[in-house]
């Protein structure tokens, strides 16, 4: 079988007749006012989506779009335009919109619009993707997360589930030559689940997922996944209040990533330290966190919901250090950043689709393992927290600041894991948070999760991933004082 890139520019061109020479005029066009540089993405998208609640299908639905975004860019200005109809005159148009960036008239460009070839490799499969799945088996993997959930335990009074999938189809061709695509499969699937005791009504959710088909649930299945669900919300019908204070908290392996991905990662994306917004602007080779940190965002491990065969620049992923061993090694770039830094890009260029604009934003963002053995972390705690999953949070690129939520978490006394408590948010600021990290475990996890992550309005998938942490001392806003 073809390799993504050779088969997303065979749909373009079959089906919408974007050849090269179509290409070369567009790109001509976007250059015909004097921008330094000029960029189409073309994106073709088929996704599908099952909502299931109270024990049947509730909403079911299936769509298709297609479009064109015009990038070029004069300087450190950017012209952007975009169409959702590929027909030749369409594309022209936008393309001179997106051109008037520039001022000078100058003559329709020459490009040179010939395929680049094959991506290096591909890091997800695409031979089965899960859109070809029949909507019957899908509501059947649906049926037993929910069988299984409600057979956890009698308390559960509801449960909601949804499947979610989606093929993307993309091409970039640069006015430097560059033409290349891929073929980007995702689903994912979150299963919720409600306990009901005299009045009491708690609820969680588990969700897991990744650019796989069907194959994914022979790795967790359907109904672990609603097990999952149950659990977690049985477990807060016995929690109580979280302590409050400044604690020791150890994050667990996996999700715990979100805290590093939020308070860490979004500081570390080329714009900010472009603009000097960031808390870590300026300070490349500077130690930034404790020598057991390293931080690296990789878009190429095997089917992760944050890897890319290219970016939305056409750039290839990369395993990108970040923070290692405390000392900051470099940001996360996209095009312009990597001119302004005078470094090569990081394949860190992504978009939400073809309407919006380029940023460099993270796909897989992971601590590396360390030494320490899980329970010897807590072990080492006489009083403090374990916090095992989160919702998300929020945080203040310009100084780091955090808020986040777990939705799993108990106390440590005396060197052990005792009573779940609820309620958690844990207060603090990122790179502080770093410098406290004095234990850092071998068994580092991906999450299995369907993360995205928010920027200016755009959201794209991502991935996280941790070893067991030790942080000595974050502040935990909880509601029992002592």
């Amino acid at each position: 079988m073809s390799d993504p890139s050779t088969r997303a520019l065979a749909l373009f061109s079959e089906r919408y007749n974007v050849d090269s020479a179509a290409i070369a005029t567009v790109l001509g066009v976007a250059l015909s006012r004097g921008g330094d540089f000029a960029e189409l993405f073309f994106e073709h998208r088929e996704s599908g989506s099952i909502a299931w609640e109270d024990q049947h299908v509730r909403a079911a639905s299936r769509q298709a779009v297609q479009g064109l975004g015009i990038r070029v860019v004069k300087g450190d200005a950017i012209g952007y335009a975009y169409t959702e109809s590929l027909d030749l005159d369409a594309m022209r148009r936008a393309a001179d919109t997106a051109s008037r960036i520039g001022k000078a008239d100058a003559n329709i460009m020459t490009i040179d619009a010939t395929p680049s070839g094959a991506v290096a490799s591909s890091f997800y499969g695409i031979d089965s993707p899960f859109t070809s799945v029949p909507a019957a088996e899908k509501v059947a993997i649906l049926q037993r997360a929910d069988a299984a959930a409600r057979s956890h335990d009698s308390s559960i009074a509801r449960v909601d589930a949804s499947l979610f999938d989606e093929i993307k189809t993309v091409m970039v061709a640069r006015s430097d030559g560059l033409v290349v695509g891929d073929v980007q499969p995702m689903m994912v699937m979150r299963v919720s689940a409600l306990s009901e005791v005299d009045g009491s009504r708690r609820n969680a959710a588990t969700s897991g997922g990744g650019r796989l088909g069907i194959e994914y649930f022979d790795r967790i299945t359907p109904e672990h996944l609603g097990a999952e669900s149950a659990r977690k919300a049985v477990l807060l019908q016995s929690a109580i209040a979280a302590p409050a204070g400044s604690l020791p908290v150890v994050l667990a392996a996996g999700d715990s990533g979100i805290l590093l991905h939020e308070a860490v990662g979004h500081g570390l994306e080329a714009d900010f330290n472009r603009k000097g917004t960031s808390n870590y602007s300026g300070r490349v080779g500077q130690s930034v966190a404790s020598p057991l940190v390293t931080v690296v965002d990789d878009g190429t491990i095997a089917d992760s919901r944050g890897s890319i065969n290219i970016d939305d620049e056409g750039n290839l992923p990369q395993r990108n250090t970040l923070i290692e061993n405390g000392i900051l090694r470099g940001y996360l770039q996209d095009e312009i950043s990597t001119r302004h830094f005078g470094v090569g890009p990081t394949g860190s260029g992504r978009r939400q689709s073809f309407k919006h604009y380029i940023m460099p934003r993270m796909t897989n963002t992971l601590m590396t393992a360390g030494e320490s053995n899980p329970e010897d972390i807590i072990r080492s705690v006489e009083r403090g927290i374990y916090c095992k999953s989160f919702s998300g949070g929020q945080v203040n690129i310009s100084n780091g600041d955090f808020v986040f939520s777990a939705t799993e978490a108990y106390m440590i006394e005396n060197g052990r894991i005792t009573a779940p408590i609820r309620d958690v948010n844990l207060i603090g600021n990122g790179p502080d948070a770093l410098s406290k990290v004095t234990m850092v475990g071998s068994d580092f996890t991906m999450a299995d999760g369907g993360w995205t992550c928010g920027k200016d309005g755009q959201s794209v998938p991502v991935s996280i991933g941790m070893p067991t942490v030790l942080v000595d001392g974050i502040t935990v806003g909880g509601t029992s004082v002592g």
